[in-house]
């Protein structure tokens, strides 16, 4: 017969047992789990990836740069077949648009119009609101030059124009809600744009209308051409231009810029940023964010990509700097004088994760503190071991600034370590108050919904 005493003794050694296991197993969580994952565990990779997972990483957290150590890591792109994006619990993910070449930037018409910039085309595409998933819609312009940013101007329900930015140049036609087509040839507003290197030009606008802001990444990496100056030259340089301007074939480039709605009174608004793909204007405050690519070479997790608020006259530190006084040792005891005057970005992403199209989320069909936030695209990149990005990550706000942190929102476009079958480019919220989200691997558009019904 069992002993009263003994399994007393055994019952309370288990449970002790128990007790000391799941508090070990807490900080283990903390860092695994679905809550925030923060210090070097913030540095994961697909793998670690799913809706809801959170990350925070602060400027403190960076490891130091490793040029030797600098990943090869190309992805092979391949055809979709039935896979989707996963989202989180209460929403639903459908297939919106599919056989489009190269979808990149897309922006939602007042009229629920979806209009999308295929790149590689040259053209602009416009889609009616209710996308069944079949290839459709009309082609609005063509023979442009690597389109990528489109606006409608002014702001509001009854837009006079559609804003588009190619490579080299800022152009428009003039539009009214429901045309299928453009109305009228291009007018070129801003010419002249520096081409070369990063290609993509994004345009947003204030909200009272005056200014147009237009984006434009580095020629290089990390300033690889960039002459040396002699201290003589630099300060004449220094003398009549921003904060941290760059020259020669780097000139008015890595800067946001500036110029009026006719593309008069151009002027470098932002400096050091090396490739703002994507920009939004937040509604209630006029403030300019963009979401950044930073530079290669410098390891797995140096430096972080980023989304930031943009302050005019700001400079963000490329490519003598990145995320603060962190020197970039290509470029070491160049710049001195600048090192005290860096804006630090306000959200630091994995490195390497490409994050491009960016929006605010303004609508009501998601929940409550969704309003507000931020929906990105993490379109993933080569210089990584480690394969991150390859999904959409919201940024948390509050009393509209940012927490620093990121969360997961939607993932799946990752097959396995060498092959995925999306790269997520462009976000935007329809008139109903959906996320559209485009990728340009598959060539699809997916539309994400909020139902309040849980999966099964």
């Amino acid at each position: 017969m069992p002993h009263p005493v003994r399994e007393i003794l055994a019952a309370s050694a288990i449970i002790a047992f128990v007790a000391i296991v799941a508090f070990a197993a807490v900080p283990l969580f903390a860092q695994t789990g679905t809550g925030l994952r923060e210090g070097t565990a913030a540095f994961g990779d697909w793998h670690d990836d799913h809706p809801g997972v959170r990350r925070i990483i602060r400027p403190q957290d960076l490891p130091a740069p490793n040029t030797a150590e600098s990943a090869r890591n190309f992805v092979r792109e391949v055809r979709r077949t039935d896979q989707k994006p996963i989202v989180p619990n209460g929403f639903e993910v459908n297939l919106f648009a599919l056989g489009l070449g190269e979808p990149r930037s897309i922006r939602a018409a007042p009229n629920g119009d979806v209009f999308v910039a295929e790149s590689s085309a040259g053209r602009i595409r416009v889609l009616p609101p209710g996308g069944s998933g079949a290839a459709q819609g009309r082609i609005f312009a063509s023979g442009l030059h690597y389109p990528f940013g489109i606006a409608f101007y002014p702001a509001g329900p009854d837009p006079q124009w559609l804003y588009v930015g190619n490579t080299d140049a800022v152009v428009r036609f003039p539009y009214r809600n429901g045309d299928p087509i453009a109305r009228g040839p291009a007018e070129v507003v801003v010419p002249h744009l520096p081409v070369g290197g990063h290609s993509t030009r994004d345009v947003a606008f204030s909200p009272d209308g005056k200014t147009m802001y237009v984006s434009v990444g580095s020629r290089s990496n990390a300033g690889d051409g960039l002459e040396k100056l002699s201290a003589a030259a630099l300060q004449a340089w220094q003398s009549n231009q921003p904060l941290g301007a760059t020259w020669g074939d780097e000139a008015e480039r890595a800067d946001v810029l500036a110029f009026d709605p006719d593309g008069k009174n151009r002027r470098v608004f932002a400096t050091g940023i090396r490739n703002c793909v994507g920009m939004a204007v937040a509604a209630a405050s006029g403030t300019l964010w963009c979401s950044t690519n930073e530079r290669d070479g410098l390891g797995d997790n140096v430096p972080p990509d980023y989304i930031t608020r943009v302050r005019e006259g700001a400079f963000y530190g490329w490519p003598w700097y990145y995320i603060g006084a962190h020197q970039d040792p290509r470029h070491g005891g160049e710049r001195p004088d600048l090192k005290d005057k860096i804006t630090v970005p306000d959200v630091l992403i994995e490195a390497h994760s490409a994050s491009l199209g960016m929006t605010f989320y303004d609508a009501t069909q998601f929940p409550a503190e969704y309003r507000g936030n931020i929906f990105a695209a993490e379109h993933g990149s080569w210089n990584r071991s480690k394969r991150t990005g390859y999904k959409i990550i919201r940024v948390p706000m509050q009393d509209g600034a940012p927490t620093g942190e990121y969360e997961d929102f939607a993932t799946g476009f990752v097959i396995n370590d060498s092959e995925v079958w999306g790269r997520p480019v462009g976000v935007t919220v329809d008139r109903d108050g959906a996320l559209l989200v485009s990728e340009d691997a598959s060539g699809t558009i997916w539309r994400i919904t909020y139902s309040g019904k849980a999966a099964q």
